[in-house]
């Protein structure tokens, strides 16, 4: 598929910036949001605005990021939806959500009703991470549909890896986040360990992140966790919703996740206790009330490794 025209459903920090990085390679880019502000400020990348996701059905490629299996399912077969044109769809749909494997399958029928193709494509990042180019992407569906799309996926980020068949991506994202909720946690606890110590917290992660331990998940924690800035680039429900996934998918397949479920109880209290808006690094915060520590604020000068590649 030679320079494919490309429709874009759900514009929020995610989707904006993945959007830009499409435009900056040149691809011709119609978005639709449904708070359609977000989609019009897009607008300075080049790309255009659709009215309603079916405006999007004659589109060679249709992006699909949004915030649950609902919304998936409501801007691809609900009233106005991508799929809904008798007389156009896309040739594929590429869903970016992190949903559940029984909603993306259900998508995946009513694509094929109507002609198209669905690739599960969920990723792993935040918007300074896909700023950087260091986004990566887990996709699964038909192997020649992959193929076919992987020059736009690749525009997306550094790494875009196949992982099979029908809706496993979607067990590969779920089984990330949830590993993430765990690191979090852990690299809280430990984090508070040290300061309640007398090791700033800035003096550790540093160490850390030097260590054969350190991440770039752990290098651009680092900030918020050091200087309590916790503007959102994933909030406590998002992740609660994730680990619930998981554990309903750990369920299924009679996996055991002790250290799953106890942090997932940890981050119901967070939310419980008010963290909804901020990030989920402020698990830091609950984790030092818990030892008995007032956090605050370092003020230091904290790299978070996210130089955009070159």
């Amino acid at each position: 598929m030679s320079s494919p025209t490309i429709g874009w459903i759900g514009a929020g920090r995610m989707g904006a910036a993945l959007v830009a990085r499409l435009r900056a390679a040149g691809y011709d880019v119609a978005v639709y949001n449904r708070t359609r502000a977000k989609a019009e400020a897009l607008t300075a990348h080049g790309a255009t605005v659709a009215d309603r996701p079916v405006d999007l059905a004659g589109r060679d490629i249709v992006f699909t990021m949004v915030a649950a299996s609902a919304d998936l399912e409501e801007v691809t077969t609900g009233e106005g939806g991508l799929l809904t044109d008798p007389d156009a769809a896309p040739r594929v749909v590429i869903d970016s959500s992190t949903v559940s494997q029984e909603a993306s399958a259900a998508v995946r029928v009513a694509a094929h009703k109507r002609g198209s193709e669905l690739l599960a494509a969920p990723v792993s990042g935040n918007p300074k991470v896909v700023a950087a180019g260091k986004l990566t992407l887990a996709v699964s569906g038909p192997r020649p549909v992959f193929d076919e799309v992987e020059p736009v996926l690749r525009t997306l980020g550094r790494g875009v890896t196949y992982v099979g068949e029908d809706e496993v991506a979607r067990l590969v994202k779920i089984a990330h986040n949830v590993f993430l909720g765990v690191v979090i946690q852990s690299l809280s606890e430990i984090t508070v360990l040290a300061e309640k110590g007398g090791v700033s917290r800035a003096a550790f992660l540093e160490f850390l992140n030097d260590s054969v331990l350190g991440s770039v998940f752990t290098r651009y924690k680092s900030p918020a966790l050091v200087n309590l800035d916790f503007t959102p680039t994933f909030t406590m429900p998002l992740l609660r919703k994730d680990f619930d996934l998981g554990l309903a998918a750990a369920r299924a397949l009679e996996a055991p996740m002790p250290l799953a479920s106890a942090a997932a109880q940890l981050v119901a209290s967070a939310v419980g206790a008010g963290h909804t808006d901020e990030d989920f690094a402020a698990l830091v915060l609950e984790q030092g009330r818990r030892a008995g520590l007032e956090l605050a604020s370092e003020h230091a000068d904290v790299d978070d490794g996210l130089t955009p590649d070159e």
